[in-house]
Formats: structure tokens, sequence, C-alpha cells
């Protein structure tokens, strides 16, 4: 595991591997299935699971994942920008834009990961101390057939009680995508001494290093 997080301090990795944990979630019945062949063409998804710092930072260390962008998804160009959407009521939510290889990665993995260890799904408008509208659990396919996978799953794990509480996530139309300013941008790798990381952000890495072995890999 010391290889795994071997770009975080000692004393931060100990608080995180401590502090791991996640909800052991069954995977999706239905799923996009593997392409064939080492050309597919890359595919993304744009995720909400409350601070964007944490988020990209989990998916950055998914296998099959080639990129993530931290940014705003919900709202208008006017406002993608973190003075504003910090405020709320700007209709945006953090986000991360997910490349990855459909060769590689399912889209329904994809989504395990998010429900189990990127975020809590049950949190409505919030996550942990961050809490607003743009703190939302939501999903923002890119096609009609990633959002029936996206309301498949969330029906499956609802349907098998695996959280204590209903899934709050939203499926949303994606109108654009706005990429957060660069300091947002590889946060938890910049700053994982920060305390808001250490506390919030760096368990989640830990969690996927633990339930996802086969999916972790040191970055991206």
């Amino acid at each position: 595991m010391n290889k795994l997080f071997g770009f975080l301090p000692a004393a931060a990795l100990a608080c995180a591997l401590s502090e791991a944990k996640a909800a052991p979630l069954p995977d999706p019945v239905f799923d996009a299935p593997l392409e064939v062949g080492e050309k597919a063409a890359p595919q993304s998804i744009v995720l909400a699971g409350g601070c964007f710092w944490g988020v990209q930072a989990v998916f950055q260390h998914v296998r099959g994942v080639s990129e993530v962008l931290s940014g705003y998804a919900g709202g208008s160009q006017a406002t993608a920008r973190y003075e504003k959407v910090s405020q709320g009521g700007t209709g945006h939510a953090e986000a991360v834009l997910v490349i990855y290889d459909p060769s590689k990665v399912s889209l329904g993995k994809l989504l395990k990961v998010f429900f189990s260890v990127a975020h809590d799904p049950t949190q409505k408008d919030r996550q942990g101390p961050d809490v607003g509208t743009q703190y939302r659990s939501a999903v923002f396919p890119s096609d009609d057939s990633q959002a029936a996978i996206a309301k498949a799953y969330i029906e499956q794990l609802d349907a098998a009680g695996v959280f204590p509480k209903p899934i709050t996530t939203n499926i949303e139309p994606l109108r654009k995508f706005y990429p957060a300013e660069p300091y947002h941008q590889n946060y938890v790798r910049k700053n994982p001494g920060n305390g808001y990381v250490a506390a919030h952000d760096l368990p989640k890495l830990a969690s996927l290093g633990k339930v996802f072995p086969e999916l972790f890999v040191i970055s991206q």
C-alpha cells in the first residue's frame, strides 16, 4: 500500500488508512460491455459528489481512466467561476469530467466506484461539512445509454438496501462542462498536507485501494 500512496506524507497516509471505509456494493446488473480492441474511442461522463478535489483524486487512480478534470456543470457559462458557484444559487454543481477507455473499464464499474468510495450518495445537497446545491450528488450522462445505466444502478442499489437511506443522486442533462480554475486541478496531489484533504479526501483514496485493488493505479 505504501507504493500506491508514494506521493503522500507518511502521517497523511496513516490517517487515510485508519479512516478508510466504503459501502459494500453489488456490481451493476445493467452495464455496457467492455469494448473489444485497443482502438476503442474514449468516452466521458461528468460526476458530481461534493467538493471536486476528492472526487478528481479518486478517479485519477482508477485503471482505464485517462484524464479527470475538476469543473462545474448544471449552470451557465456566465456563473462558472468558483466565487460564484461557492455561493450557491447558480445551478452549478462542483463536478469532474472523467475520460475513460471503454475497453479497459465499464461505465458501471466507474459508477460503482462513484457510489462506494468517491462520495456518500445519500446526503442531499451536501457532502460532509460542505452544504448547498453546489455540493449535490449528480450524474450528467453524455448520452441516453449512460443515463439508462446510471438510472438502473441507482434503482438496483435502492432496492438492495445497501445504504441506510435512499440515494439522492440526480440524473441531470449535460448542457456543458466548464473546467475549474487551474489552482483547483490536481489539488489533492499538490496539497496532501492540507487539513481538509487529510480529513475528507485521503480516506477516499485509501478506500479505493482496499475495495478496488484490481482498479487502483498509482496515478494517471
